[in-house]
């Protein structure tokens, strides 16, 4: 078995005047927050093998947060994370499916969407990752993903 971690990134500032969504950082709620998932996942043995996180700025600090609790593990930045469809998302699956436990970190609706299709078979309307949550899917180490493969092992919400 492998393991694929999904964490949303935390909650994030509204955008100022001018400023770019891909540019927002962090609320202080959403430090605490990511701080917190970090928590989560080394107080329940989730310790990746490698970390791949959009490289939108609030991705980006929820991964700070969530290593300054978890540890030092492998991180990659990732931009097409960024807005990604779940079939995206399956690509830079499969480009790291030699990391036994992969952590990514990213975006909605992608993530809940991904999660679904992982587990259920379907994506469809499906609205169920709140801002730092985390899913935890367990996939049959050589299989090839496609919807269904998976076991939604946890799930976590600070």
């Amino acid at each position: 078995m492998r393991e694929l971690i999904l964490l949303r990134h935390a909650h994030a500032e509204p955008p100022a005047p001018g400023q770019e969504d891909f540019d927002r950082p962090l609320s202080l709620q959403g430090q605490a927050e990511a701080e917190a998932a970090g928590r989560w996942l080394k107080e329940h043995g989730y310790i990746p093998d490698r970390v791949v996180c959009s490289s939108a700025r609030r991705t980006r600090e929820t991964t700070e947060q969530a290593m300054a609790a978890l540890g030092f593990v492998e991180t990659r930045q990732e931009p097409r994370i960024y807005d990604a469809t779940p079939g995206r998302l399956m690509q830079v699956i499969d480009e790291n499916r030699d990391a036994t436990r992969l952590l990514l970190v990213g975006h909605n609706p992608g993530f809940e969407q991904l999660a679904a299709l992982l587990s259920s078979g379907q994506s469809g309307d499906f609205r169920g990752m709140p801002a730092g949550g985390i899913a935890v899917l367990s996939l049959p180490a050589d299989a090839a993903l496609e919807p269904g493969i998976a076991h939604l092992a946890a799930f976590w919400w600070p």
